[in-house]
Protein backbone atom coordinates (compact mmCIF):
# COMPACT_ATOMS: atom_id res chain seq x y z
CA UNK A 1 0.00 0.00 0.00
CA UNK A 2 1.24 3.68 -0.27
CA UNK A 3 3.85 4.56 1.59
CA UNK A 4 4.63 8.16 0.07
CA UNK A 5 1.41 10.87 0.57
CA UNK A 6 1.52 14.19 -1.96
CA UNK A 7 -0.49 17.32 -1.22
CA UNK A 8 -1.56 19.94 -3.40
CA UNK A 9 -2.19 23.39 -2.06
CA UNK A 10 -3.88 25.19 -5.47
CA UNK A 11 -3.53 28.96 -4.43
CA UNK A 12 -0.99 31.03 -5.39
CA UNK A 13 -0.60 34.31 -3.89
CA UNK A 14 -0.57 36.44 -6.79
CA UNK A 15 -1.14 35.92 -10.47
CA UNK A 16 1.92 34.29 -11.82
CA UNK A 17 2.58 32.65 -15.39
CA UNK A 18 2.41 29.32 -14.12
CA UNK A 19 -1.30 29.17 -12.92
CA UNK A 20 -3.75 27.02 -15.46
CA UNK A 21 -6.55 28.94 -14.58
CA UNK A 22 -7.21 32.72 -12.29
CA UNK A 23 -9.06 30.70 -9.64
CA UNK A 24 -5.87 29.58 -8.47
CA UNK A 25 -4.93 33.19 -7.42
CA UNK A 26 -6.22 34.56 -4.35
CA UNK A 27 -6.50 37.29 -2.16
CA UNK A 28 -7.38 35.76 0.88
CA UNK A 29 -8.22 31.76 1.18
CA UNK A 30 -10.50 30.24 4.53
CA UNK A 31 -7.64 28.76 5.67
CA UNK A 32 -10.07 26.64 8.79
CA UNK A 33 -12.54 25.41 5.82
CA UNK A 34 -9.60 24.29 3.22
CA UNK A 35 -8.25 22.37 6.23
CA UNK A 36 -11.41 20.63 7.29
CA UNK A 37 -11.61 19.76 3.54
CA UNK A 38 -7.80 18.70 2.80
CA UNK A 39 -8.32 16.02 5.92
CA UNK A 40 -11.50 15.00 5.10
CA UNK A 41 -9.67 14.02 1.32
CA UNK A 42 -6.67 12.61 3.73
CA UNK A 43 -9.16 10.24 5.43
CA UNK A 44 -11.13 9.21 2.91
CA UNK A 45 -7.19 8.01 0.90
CA UNK A 46 -6.10 6.48 4.11
CA UNK A 47 -9.08 3.94 4.13
CA UNK A 48 -8.32 2.59 0.96
CA UNK A 49 -4.39 2.77 1.14
CA UNK A 50 -3.63 2.43 4.41
CA UNK A 51 -1.52 -0.50 6.31
CA UNK A 52 1.83 0.78 6.28
CA UNK A 53 3.66 3.94 7.43
CA UNK A 54 4.81 7.10 5.29
CA UNK A 55 8.06 7.36 4.72
CA UNK A 56 7.62 10.61 2.35
CA UNK A 57 4.90 13.62 2.52
CA UNK A 58 5.50 15.96 -0.10
CA UNK A 59 3.74 19.42 -0.27
CA UNK A 60 3.35 21.31 -4.01
CA UNK A 61 1.44 22.74 -6.24
CA UNK A 62 0.62 26.79 -6.39
CA UNK A 63 2.66 28.39 -3.69
CA UNK A 64 2.52 26.02 -0.73
CA UNK A 65 5.31 27.81 0.83
CA UNK A 66 2.48 30.16 1.79
CA UNK A 67 0.82 27.91 3.73
CA UNK A 68 -0.02 29.15 7.42
CA UNK A 69 2.84 26.68 9.34
CA UNK A 70 -0.39 26.19 11.68
CA UNK A 71 -2.32 24.02 8.70
CA UNK A 72 1.04 22.50 7.68
CA UNK A 73 1.53 21.10 11.24
CA UNK A 74 -2.15 20.00 11.18
CA UNK A 75 -2.46 18.01 8.18
CA UNK A 76 0.68 16.31 9.46
CA UNK A 77 -0.84 15.27 12.78
CA UNK A 78 -3.91 13.84 10.89
CA UNK A 79 -1.31 11.80 8.14
CA UNK A 80 0.74 10.54 11.55
CA UNK A 81 -2.21 9.63 13.37
CA UNK A 82 -3.82 8.10 9.93
CA UNK A 83 -0.91 6.34 8.77
CA UNK A 84 2.07 6.31 11.14
CA UNK A 85 5.79 8.18 9.84
CA UNK A 86 8.67 5.96 9.64
CA UNK A 87 11.32 7.26 11.72
CA UNK A 88 13.00 9.16 9.40
CA UNK A 89 10.30 10.36 7.04
CA UNK A 90 11.16 13.12 4.89
CA UNK A 91 8.17 16.37 4.61
CA UNK A 92 9.32 18.29 1.75
CA UNK A 93 7.83 21.31 0.70
CA UNK A 94 8.15 23.34 -2.14
CA UNK A 95 9.06 27.13 -2.29
CA UNK A 96 9.44 29.86 -4.80
CA UNK A 97 12.81 32.07 -3.78
CA UNK A 98 10.90 35.20 -2.52
CA UNK A 99 11.47 37.44 0.90
CA UNK A 100 7.69 36.88 1.57
CA UNK A 101 8.07 33.11 1.88
CA UNK A 102 11.61 32.82 3.61
CA UNK A 103 9.76 34.64 6.52
CA UNK A 104 7.96 31.57 6.87
CA UNK A 105 10.56 28.89 6.74
CA UNK A 106 11.47 28.82 10.64
CA UNK A 107 7.35 28.06 11.37
CA UNK A 108 7.19 26.16 8.89
CA UNK A 109 10.23 23.85 9.98
CA UNK A 110 8.71 24.20 13.14
CA UNK A 111 5.55 22.73 12.30
CA UNK A 112 7.61 19.18 10.76
CA UNK A 113 8.52 20.16 7.40
CA UNK A 114 12.46 18.76 6.96
CA UNK A 115 13.13 19.78 3.52
CA UNK A 116 12.72 22.52 1.13
CA UNK A 117 12.65 22.27 -2.79
CA UNK A 118 13.61 26.00 -3.87
CA UNK A 119 12.63 26.90 -7.31
CA UNK A 120 15.06 29.16 -8.08
CA UNK A 121 15.49 28.47 -12.01
CA UNK A 122 18.45 31.12 -12.40
CA UNK A 123 21.02 32.93 -10.73
CA UNK A 124 20.96 35.78 -13.28
CA UNK A 125 18.13 38.75 -13.43
CA UNK A 126 18.23 38.64 -16.99
CA UNK A 127 17.65 34.71 -17.20
CA UNK A 128 14.79 35.14 -14.49
CA UNK A 129 12.88 37.93 -16.37
CA UNK A 130 13.25 35.51 -19.66
CA UNK A 131 11.55 32.97 -17.59
CA UNK A 132 8.72 35.08 -16.76
CA UNK A 133 9.99 34.54 -12.70
CA UNK A 134 8.96 37.34 -10.23
CA UNK A 135 12.22 37.18 -7.83
CA UNK A 136 15.61 38.20 -8.32
CA UNK A 137 19.01 36.74 -8.40
CA UNK A 138 20.01 38.22 -4.86
CA UNK A 139 16.07 37.55 -3.32
CA UNK A 140 16.93 33.77 -4.33
CA UNK A 141 20.33 33.73 -2.68
CA UNK A 142 19.06 35.31 0.38
CA UNK A 143 16.01 32.46 0.28
CA UNK A 144 18.61 29.85 0.28
CA UNK A 145 20.28 31.06 2.91
CA UNK A 146 17.23 31.48 5.03
CA UNK A 147 16.16 27.91 4.19
CA UNK A 148 20.04 26.60 4.55
CA UNK A 149 19.52 27.93 8.46
CA UNK A 150 16.31 26.01 9.12
CA UNK A 151 15.78 22.67 7.37
CA UNK A 152 17.94 20.09 7.54
CA UNK A 153 17.87 19.25 3.39
CA UNK A 154 18.00 21.71 0.99
CA UNK A 155 17.04 21.55 -2.65
CA UNK A 156 17.09 24.21 -5.37
CA UNK A 157 16.31 23.57 -8.84
CA UNK A 158 18.02 25.82 -12.18
CA UNK A 159 17.59 25.65 -15.92
CA UNK A 160 19.85 25.61 -18.36
CA UNK A 161 20.36 25.32 -22.04
CA UNK A 162 18.20 28.91 -22.68
CA UNK A 163 19.49 30.40 -25.59
CA UNK A 164 22.92 31.70 -25.89
CA UNK A 165 24.04 29.47 -23.68
CA UNK A 166 27.26 27.97 -24.22
CA UNK A 167 29.80 26.04 -22.47
CA UNK A 168 31.80 28.21 -20.95
CA UNK A 169 28.75 30.14 -19.59
CA UNK A 170 27.35 27.37 -18.27
CA UNK A 171 30.18 25.88 -16.92
CA UNK A 172 29.99 29.35 -14.81
CA UNK A 173 26.88 29.33 -14.12
CA UNK A 174 26.95 25.56 -12.67
CA UNK A 175 29.85 25.74 -10.30
CA UNK A 176 28.52 28.56 -8.58
CA UNK A 177 25.39 27.05 -7.99
CA UNK A 178 27.42 23.75 -6.85
CA UNK A 179 29.59 26.24 -4.47
CA UNK A 180 26.20 26.88 -2.28
CA UNK A 181 26.35 24.13 -0.35
CA UNK A 182 23.61 22.53 -0.81
CA UNK A 183 23.15 18.17 -1.19
CA UNK A 184 20.75 18.38 -4.19
CA UNK A 185 19.90 20.08 -7.06
CA UNK A 186 17.42 19.85 -9.98
CA UNK A 187 19.03 20.60 -13.08
CA UNK A 188 16.36 20.77 -15.84
CA UNK A 189 16.65 21.69 -19.73
CA UNK A 190 14.56 24.00 -21.56
CA UNK A 191 12.11 22.14 -23.21
CA UNK A 192 9.47 24.45 -25.83
CA UNK A 193 6.10 22.94 -24.85
CA UNK A 194 3.25 23.61 -27.22
CA UNK A 195 0.59 26.11 -26.38
CA UNK A 196 3.50 27.76 -23.99
CA UNK A 197 4.72 31.72 -24.86
CA UNK A 198 7.90 30.42 -25.59
CA UNK A 199 6.11 27.83 -28.59
CA UNK A 200 4.87 31.51 -29.97
CA UNK A 201 7.97 33.18 -30.10
CA UNK A 202 10.16 30.01 -31.80
CA UNK A 203 6.92 29.70 -34.29
CA UNK A 204 7.17 34.17 -34.84
CA UNK A 205 11.17 33.60 -34.79
CA UNK A 206 11.44 36.09 -31.75
CA UNK A 207 13.34 32.57 -30.14
CA UNK A 208 15.74 30.11 -31.12
CA UNK A 209 16.65 27.66 -28.82
CA UNK A 210 19.52 25.80 -28.96
CA UNK A 211 20.03 22.72 -31.35
CA UNK A 212 19.76 19.03 -29.90
CA UNK A 213 23.74 19.08 -30.02
CA UNK A 214 24.46 22.31 -28.47
CA UNK A 215 22.18 20.89 -25.74
CA UNK A 216 23.47 17.69 -25.24
CA UNK A 217 27.06 19.07 -25.03
CA UNK A 218 25.48 21.06 -21.86
CA UNK A 219 23.89 18.24 -20.53
CA UNK A 220 27.64 15.81 -20.61
CA UNK A 221 29.30 18.84 -19.08
CA UNK A 222 26.11 18.87 -16.54
CA UNK A 223 27.29 15.33 -15.84
CA UNK A 224 30.53 15.65 -15.37
CA UNK A 225 30.75 18.41 -13.34
CA UNK A 226 28.15 17.49 -10.74
CA UNK A 227 29.51 13.68 -10.46
CA UNK A 228 33.08 15.71 -9.67
CA UNK A 229 31.46 18.21 -6.97
CA UNK A 230 29.95 14.98 -5.37
CA UNK A 231 26.69 15.26 -6.50
CA UNK A 232 26.01 12.36 -9.25
CA UNK A 233 22.97 12.31 -11.04
CA UNK A 234 20.69 9.30 -9.94
CA UNK A 235 17.74 10.76 -12.19
CA UNK A 236 18.51 11.99 -15.76
CA UNK A 237 17.66 15.74 -14.45
CA UNK A 238 18.33 15.01 -10.62
CA UNK A 239 21.63 15.46 -8.66
CA UNK A 240 22.11 14.19 -5.15
CA UNK A 241 25.06 13.84 -2.48
CA UNK A 242 24.64 9.95 -1.68
CA UNK A 243 21.68 9.51 0.69
CA UNK A 244 20.19 13.07 0.00
CA UNK A 245 18.27 11.90 -2.79
CA UNK A 246 14.59 13.10 -2.91
CA UNK A 247 12.92 10.18 -1.16
CA UNK A 248 9.40 10.96 -2.39
CA UNK A 249 10.71 11.47 -6.33
CA UNK A 250 12.13 8.11 -6.13
CA UNK A 251 8.96 6.77 -4.84
CA UNK A 252 7.26 7.65 -8.40
CA UNK A 253 10.21 6.83 -9.92
CA UNK A 254 10.32 2.57 -8.82
CA UNK A 255 6.78 2.83 -9.13
CA UNK A 256 5.65 3.00 -5.39
CA UNK A 257 2.13 3.39 -4.76
CA UNK A 258 1.43 6.79 -3.89
CA UNK A 259 -1.69 8.55 -2.47
CA UNK A 260 -2.41 12.42 -3.77
CA UNK A 261 -4.72 14.69 -1.90
CA UNK A 262 -6.36 18.33 -2.67
CA UNK A 263 -7.17 20.46 -6.05
CA UNK A 264 -5.75 18.36 -9.28
CA UNK A 265 -3.48 15.80 -7.29
CA UNK A 266 -2.66 12.48 -8.75
CA UNK A 267 -2.48 8.83 -7.39
CA UNK A 268 -1.26 5.98 -7.83
CA UNK A 269 -2.31 2.45 -5.76
CA UNK A 270 -3.09 -0.92 -5.51
CA UNK A 271 -3.46 -0.73 -9.63
CA UNK A 272 -5.86 2.18 -9.46
CA UNK A 273 -5.14 5.93 -11.49
CA UNK A 274 -6.60 8.50 -9.18
CA UNK A 275 -7.09 12.42 -9.95
CA UNK A 276 -9.05 14.81 -8.10
CA UNK A 277 -11.04 17.58 -9.25
CA UNK A 278 -8.45 20.52 -10.44
CA UNK A 279 -10.67 23.33 -9.98
CA UNK A 280 -10.79 24.26 -5.80
CA UNK A 281 -14.41 24.89 -6.44
CA UNK A 282 -15.27 21.70 -8.17
CA UNK A 283 -12.90 19.57 -5.38
CA UNK A 284 -14.60 21.40 -2.28
CA UNK A 285 -17.89 20.60 -3.71
CA UNK A 286 -16.78 16.88 -4.13
CA UNK A 287 -15.28 16.47 -0.68
CA UNK A 288 -19.02 18.08 0.13
CA UNK A 289 -20.71 15.66 -1.88
CA UNK A 290 -18.80 12.09 -1.41
CA UNK A 291 -16.35 12.61 1.16
CA UNK A 292 -13.48 12.80 -1.03
CA UNK A 293 -11.77 15.37 -3.62
CA UNK A 294 -11.73 12.44 -6.72
CA UNK A 295 -12.25 13.14 -9.88
CA UNK A 296 -11.78 9.55 -11.46
CA UNK A 297 -10.64 6.56 -9.53
CA UNK A 298 -9.31 3.96 -12.51
CA UNK A 299 -7.83 0.87 -12.88
CA UNK A 300 -4.77 -0.02 -14.65
CA UNK A 301 -4.16 -2.19 -17.19
CA UNK A 302 -1.01 -5.04 -16.30
CA UNK A 303 0.43 -3.88 -19.45
CA UNK A 304 -0.73 0.03 -18.38
CA UNK A 305 1.47 -0.49 -15.26
CA UNK A 306 4.17 -2.05 -16.68
CA UNK A 307 4.42 0.87 -19.65
CA UNK A 308 4.76 3.67 -16.74
CA UNK A 309 6.64 1.97 -14.63
CA UNK A 310 9.11 0.99 -17.50
CA UNK A 311 9.07 4.85 -18.26
CA UNK A 312 9.81 6.09 -14.88
CA UNK A 313 12.27 3.18 -13.92
CA UNK A 314 14.73 4.39 -16.73
CA UNK A 315 15.09 7.40 -15.92
CA UNK A 316 17.36 6.38 -12.64
CA UNK A 317 20.51 5.62 -13.17
CA UNK A 318 19.98 2.60 -10.77
CA UNK A 319 17.96 1.12 -13.90
CA UNK A 320 15.12 -1.55 -13.39
CA UNK A 321 14.64 -5.34 -12.15
CA UNK A 322 13.25 -6.80 -15.33
CA UNK A 323 11.93 -9.98 -13.68
CA UNK A 324 10.82 -8.13 -10.31
CA UNK A 325 8.26 -6.53 -13.55
CA UNK A 326 7.44 -9.78 -14.88
CA UNK A 327 6.25 -11.00 -11.58
CA UNK A 328 4.83 -8.06 -10.30
CA UNK A 329 2.61 -7.65 -13.67
CA UNK A 330 2.66 -11.44 -14.46
CA UNK A 331 4.00 -10.31 -18.12
CA UNK A 332 6.47 -12.38 -19.71
CA UNK A 333 9.64 -10.80 -20.91
CA UNK A 334 8.91 -10.25 -24.68
CA UNK A 335 5.68 -8.18 -23.22
CA UNK A 336 7.70 -5.55 -21.95
CA UNK A 337 10.75 -4.58 -23.99
CA UNK A 338 11.78 -5.25 -27.41
CA UNK A 339 14.81 -7.58 -27.01
CA UNK A 340 16.68 -6.94 -30.17
CA UNK A 341 16.34 -3.50 -29.42
CA UNK A 342 17.67 -3.74 -26.28
CA UNK A 343 20.58 -5.51 -27.35
CA UNK A 344 21.43 -3.08 -30.11
CA UNK A 345 21.52 -0.48 -28.14
CA UNK A 346 23.56 -1.88 -25.42
CA UNK A 347 26.05 -3.24 -27.61
CA UNK A 348 26.00 0.55 -28.74
CA UNK A 349 26.91 1.53 -25.30
CA UNK A 350 23.54 3.46 -25.05
CA UNK A 351 22.05 0.82 -22.41
CA UNK A 352 23.49 -1.78 -20.26
CA UNK A 353 22.00 -4.95 -19.46
CA UNK A 354 23.28 -6.93 -15.79
CA UNK A 355 21.39 -10.17 -15.23
CA UNK A 356 17.33 -9.28 -14.86
CA UNK A 357 18.34 -5.37 -14.23
CA UNK A 358 18.36 -3.16 -17.65
CA UNK A 359 19.41 1.18 -17.65
CA UNK A 360 20.29 3.31 -19.49
CA UNK A 361 24.52 4.57 -19.67
CA UNK A 362 26.15 7.37 -19.49
CA UNK A 363 25.96 7.94 -23.85
CA UNK A 364 22.62 7.20 -23.54
CA UNK A 365 21.13 9.75 -21.01
CA UNK A 366 20.40 12.76 -23.24
CA UNK A 367 19.17 10.41 -25.80
CA UNK A 368 16.48 9.45 -23.03
CA UNK A 369 12.92 9.62 -24.58
CA UNK A 370 14.16 8.33 -28.27
CA UNK A 371 15.82 5.10 -26.63
CA UNK A 372 12.60 4.62 -24.41
CA UNK A 373 10.43 4.71 -28.03
CA UNK A 374 13.09 1.29 -29.21
CA UNK A 375 13.35 -0.34 -26.51
CA UNK A 376 9.72 -0.56 -24.50
CA UNK A 377 7.84 -3.15 -26.17
CA UNK A 378 5.30 -2.00 -28.96
CA UNK A 379 2.30 -3.90 -26.89
CA UNK A 380 3.24 -1.93 -24.03
CA UNK A 381 3.23 1.08 -25.99
CA UNK A 382 -0.19 0.56 -27.74
CA UNK A 383 -1.58 -0.73 -24.99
Amino acid sequence: MARALYIHWPFCAKKCPYCDFNSHVRESVDVAGWQAALIADMRAEAQVAGGESLTSIFFGGGTPSLMPPALVAALLAEAERLWGFAPDIEITLEANPSSVEAAKFEGLAAAGVNRVSLGVQSLDDAELRFLGRLHGADEALAALETAQAHFARVSFDLIYALPGHTPDLWRGRLARALSLGTGHLSLYQLTIEPGTRFASDVRRGRLVPLDDDAAAELFDLTQEMTAAAGLPAYETSNHARPSEESRHNLAYWRYHDYCGIGPGAHGRRGGMATVRHKKPENFLKAVHEQGSGIAEARSLTAREQATEALLMGLRLVEGLDLAALERRFALPPAALVDADNLARLCNLGLMWRDGSRIGVAPPGRSLLDALLAEVVADTLVAA
